[in-house]
């Protein structure tokens, strides 16, 4: 009972932030042609076009740029690896997904991701470390949290954030450069308010660190849901729990992982130490108390 609950708390958060979040971006173009036009609905409309068009083009991008990125190595049948290949393949018959192309990568750091924009173009990856540090039912805890981010579209939804933080860097970098004329076009719109105004320039200006942060949050937010489905998925919650302390546990890096890629993987990769709202991942001591609440 305690699991299907926070599943489905996790997805009202996720649905809450997502709409806050288009909101946000909206709002944002609204100020942008307020400051440059003295109205709101032109921008909101540059807003929503160069979102839609620039999250179309990250969508459409191939599942091995982020694979080549990483270095990961395709195993194409059970005979390169039995165990990991029959895991992956075991998981996502229970998650009903089609099963995900399987890599590994050559680092010794634990870890392991997931990608792919549906469960049809999904894929995971794992590090040698994580093989070789990790037991066997916890090797499946952390096989199913990926698949689970696979099965509940997350890669698509995170894909989408970055897009739309994109989004808001351009309007506001736009914005601010056009503030020169700013002059001219107030004198040109004897409706615009000055205090309206002076609202829609300062919301320009921080509109990007508030859009990485929202942006951060549905990371956060789909790590906590991952979690609770893989332990639908495996009913072991507690090995998932068990992987997540060894791994967060080892300081080393992964050397192939980018800060692009960084929010993909089940626990930080760059081992930064950054918390709360600056975080990609959430705090492993929130998410193994919550695991072993289930």
């Amino acid at each position: 009972m305690v699991l299907y609950k926070q599943i489905e708390r996790n997805k009202r958060h996720t649905v809450i932030i997502v709409t806050g979040f288009i909101l946000f971006v909206l709002a944002v173009g609204a100020a942008f042609s307020y400051i440059r036009m003295g109205d709101y609905y032109s921008g909101m409309a540059i807003a929503a076009i160069i979102g839609g068009g620039y999250t179309l083009i990250m969508l459409l991008s191939s599942t091995n740029v982020v694979m080549k990125m990483n270095h990961a190595r395709e195993i194409k049948s059970a005979q390169d690896n039995p165990f990991l290949w029959n895991t992956v393949e075991g998981l996502a018959l229970a998650a009903r997904v089609p099963t995900p192309k399987v890599y590994i990568i050559n680092d010794s750091s634990p870890n392991a991701f997931a990608t792919g924009t549906s469960p049809k173009k999904g894929a995971v990856a794992v590090t040698t470390g994580l093989l070789d540090r990790l037991n066997r039912e916890e090797i499946e805890g952390v096989v199913a949290h990926e698949i689970a981010h696979i099965r509940n579209y997350d890669i698509r939804l995170a894909t989408i954030a970055i897009a739309l933080v994109s989004v808001v860097a351009i309007l506001s970098d736009l914005g601010s450069r056009m503030l020169y004329y700013s002059g001219r076009s107030r004198r040109d719109n004897n409706n615009q308010s000055p205090i309206i105004f002076i609202i829609a320039f300062v919301l320009l200006i921080f509109a990007p660190i508030i859009a990485t942060l929202i942006r951060l949050a549905i990371s956060r937010n789909r790590e906590f849901l991952a979690d609770a489905s893989a332990a639908e998925l495996t009913r072991n919650p507690h090995a998932l729990a068990s992987a997540l302390r060894k791994i967060t546990t080892v300081d080393t890096p992964v050397k192939e992982a980018s800060s692009t890629s960084a929010p993909l993987y089940f626990s930080d990769p760059l081992k930064k130490k950054a918390k709360n709202l600056f975080s990609t991942h959430p705090a492993p001591d929130e998410r193994i108390k919550r695991l072993q609440q289930m």
